[in-house]
């Protein structure tokens, strides 16, 4: 195994023999690749003593080790060959929401990469240039040693790598200079948290927090090599994603658990608090209040109490909002018209309701619940809550009741009374306080209320 003692990696690091390995390598590759020879000379490693070999090196058995111009190295650079010298960094990380990023495949976002995108293969094209270069593949082995070119080159935050070990630290921690201040950067993070579905470096863009970073970012960027930098210490506003999720503060260490502080799951179709499904699958795991409770210690490197308090209560009121009138209700009524047969259960995405429901939690919901936590307003309003209400109003519900119509017409006595009980559903959906608007049955006081906000509003913009 490429695993070693942190004490003999040291002395290995300071040895002649070992310079002269490094040095070969260099001699070499400063020819055929001199941009990564210029990337380690500005790295820390290279005024460590770390090169190439004390790296790259392999021990005989390894999966991926071969013979390269005398030595036997390998290509892959893992986690756990890095925890020769970064213990407590492997540890956190292997800990991390980050390292199961390669779960992802199998479901259904890799179902839409492999069939509804793809060439109904595991390896298609549109998954392993897509979704695996952010979430990471299953790095596979050629009898050679050398590297399956269906699963590399690939640095996916949740790659599983030959030796066992999950994810990358190049994902974050680019190679081969591997610089504090690049890792830092929102950008960073941004390669992957950004789009249609997760747009949180367009969020954090839009937040004050991105927008202060802008205005000092030529004065902060010298700085961020540090090893330390701590909010209300080292800068006193404008934090970037690391800042919050894992940086050091007056009160805490520095973590490479990017899940540590946060308190909410938004991905999901409906959110649920953090440690929610490792508690229901008997695992204990930090409570989601102690989370909370350290992210509530980084804001208040900036802000006070009653701010950060009252924050949270907004927070967690749209995510409430999100979860109690849209997510759980359609939800509910696309799993009951799954289960019924109304729909197709054994094959994904081959109905117009499948992609309707799809697209209100995964990317419209998504989008107003990460608006909320990152504090990017248009995201919470136009780019999510509208467009959710949009969805469910316009697309999902018409588009329900069509299948609903079809199945009572369907002669199928199942069907029929199926389609009766997912009707009657979603009849009391839609006339809970919540939406009756819609059915047009507000209230006389509600009716009231509206006029009277109406009124004004017009008094207000006629002055």
């Amino acid at each position: 195994m490429k695993y070693l003692s942190l004490f003999f990696t040291v002395a290995w690091c300071l040895s002649a023999q070992a310079g002269k390995e490094s040095q070969a390598c260099i001699a070499c590759h400063q020819a055929t690749s001199p941009g990564i020879v210029g990337q380690w000379k500005q790295s820390k490693h290279s005024k460590s003593s770390v090169g190439c070999f004390e790296c790259h090196r392999a021990e005989e058995g390894d999966k991926d080790g071969f013979r390269h111009n005398g030595f036997f190295i390998a290509t892959i650079v893992s986690p756990k060959d890095c925890s020769q010298c970064h213990e407590k960094e492997y540890q956190e990380f292997q800990a991390s929401h980050h390292s199961e990023a390669a779960k992802i495949l199998g479901s259904l976002d890799n179902v839409l990469a492999e069939v509804v995108e793809g060439n109904m293969k595991r390896d298609s094209p549109s998954a392993v240039s897509g979704c695996w270069q952010c979430h990471g593949s299953e790095i596979k082995v050629l009898a050679n040693g050398r590297l399956d070119p269906t699963t590399w080159p690939n640095t996916g935050m949740g790659r599983l790598n030959p030796d066992g070990s999950k994810g990358s630290c190049s994902a974050c921690h680019i190679r081969h200079n591997f610089s504090r201040a690049q890792a830092r950067m929102p950008e960073n993070c941004g390669r992957c948290h950004m789009g249609p579905d997760h747009p949180q470096i367009e969020v954090y863009t839009e937040s004050k927090h991105g927008i202060a970073f802008a205005a000092h970012r030529s004065r902060y960027e010298p700085l961020m090599e540090k090893e330390e930098w701590i909010p209300g210490k080292d800068f006193e506003q404008g934090p970037t994603c690391s800042t919050c999720h894992m940086s050091a503060t007056r009160d805490l260490p520095l973590t490479h658990d990017v899940g540590s502080r946060i308190s909410w799951t938004l991905r999901p179709p409906i959110s649920e608090k953090i440690d929610a499904a490792a508690l229901a699958s008997g695992r204990q795991v930090k409570p989601w209040q102690d989370r909370r409770a350290d992210m509530k210690k980084v804001c208040g490197s900036c802000h006070a109490v009653n701010w950060v308090d009252n924050w949270y209560q907004q927070y967690d009121n749209m995510v409430g909002l999100y979860n109690d009138k849209f997510g759980r209700p359609a939800t509910r009524l696309y799993q009951m018209t799954r289960a019924a047969g109304l729909i197709t259960s054994d094959i994904e995405f081959d109905d117009e309701l499948e992609f309707t429901y799809y697209f209100l939690w995964h990317h419209e919901g998504c989008r107003a619940r990460h608006g909320a936590a990152m504090m990017g307003p248009d995201y919470t309003q136009w780019h999510g809550n509208f467009e959710v209400a949009h969805r469910f109003y316009m697309e999902f519900v018409p588009q329900l009741r069509e299948v609903l119509r079809k199945a009572s017409q369907s002669g199928d006595p199942a069907k029929i009374e199926a389609a009766k009980k997912v009707q009657a559903e979603l009849d009391q959906v839609l006339n809970s306080d919540a939406h009756r608007w819609f059915l047009g049955k507000m209230s006389p006081a509600e009716q009231e209320a509206r006029k009277k906000a109406s009124e004004e509003f017009k008094k207000r913009y006629a002055q």
